[in-house]
């Protein structure tokens, strides 16, 4: 499995031959200026809520690949009324796809397209696929409900918001990691904007006080497990 960073909160993932795109904000990300949409491939689209910073690119690039759009019943619905191909879930329930198995789990936010209409309840990801396990979870705060986790699977990775004021920070993604029995956690949502930027020194510090291994990714870089 190889995760690519592509800026904010989204991610390339490769499971075999195919390839899963979450949460596409890349046009409106002046920090991902090199990453061209255009040339960027995918079979299945990801969507853990419908903020305009997960779902920008969404419309273009499912249009040019053909993707298939997973997400939250409301978001796909929505997609599937602009003509594309969507496959809704709802928390607590899982689906095997050709990659693999995806669950719907909870996660604390909110969730509204940019007119204005309603998106569903957010939520994030726990992905099986090439005997590894990961967990994205998304935009969301620290929740007991992410203890539930580890009762179930064992992770490989957990994909963890750390930019503070509109998620959790870094210290409250301390303790879910502590909550889902994952010590190896990779950053994201942070540094976009002004009111999520950090330390990365210190961010990275705090976790290795704690034995734990906090990675952040350069946009466009890539990690495998």
């Amino acid at each position: 499995m190889k995760i690519t960073f592509l800026g904010h909160a989204c991610l390339q993932i490769e499971l075999g031959t195919h390839i899963l795109l979450v949460d596409p904000f890349i046009s409106g990300n002046p920090n991902a200026s090199h990453i061209n949409i255009d040339k960027l491939k995918a079979d299945f689209i990801l969507l853990t809520h419908a903020h305009q910073d997960h779902i920008l690119d969404v419309e273009a690039i499912a249009n040019r690949t053909g993707a298939l759009i997973i997400s939250n019943f409301e978001i796909v619905t929505h997609y599937q009324g602009k003509g594309l191909e969507g496959h809704p879930m709802n928390h607590g329930g899982s689906w095997t796809f050709d990659f693999g198995k995806v669950k719907y789990v909870n996660a604390i936010h909110t969730s509204g397209f940019p007119d204005g209409s309603y998106g569903g309840q957010p939520g994030g990801f726990i992905i099986e696929g090439e005997h590894k396990t990961i967990y994205i979870a998304g935009d969301t705060a620290l929740t007991q409900d992410m203890k539930l986790i580890p009762m179930q699977t064992s992770l490989d990775l957990a994909v963890l918001p750390i930019g503070d004021n509109f998620t959790m920070g870094v210290d409250d993604a301390i303790i879910a990691s502590d909550f889902i029995e994952c010590d190896k956690i990779l950053g994201y949502h942070y540094d976009t904007f002004v009111y999520i930027e950090i330390d990365h020194d210190q961010a990275k510090r705090k976790f290795y006080e704690k034995d734990k291994d906090l990675m952040l990714l350069e946009i466009g870089e890539s990690l495998e497990i």
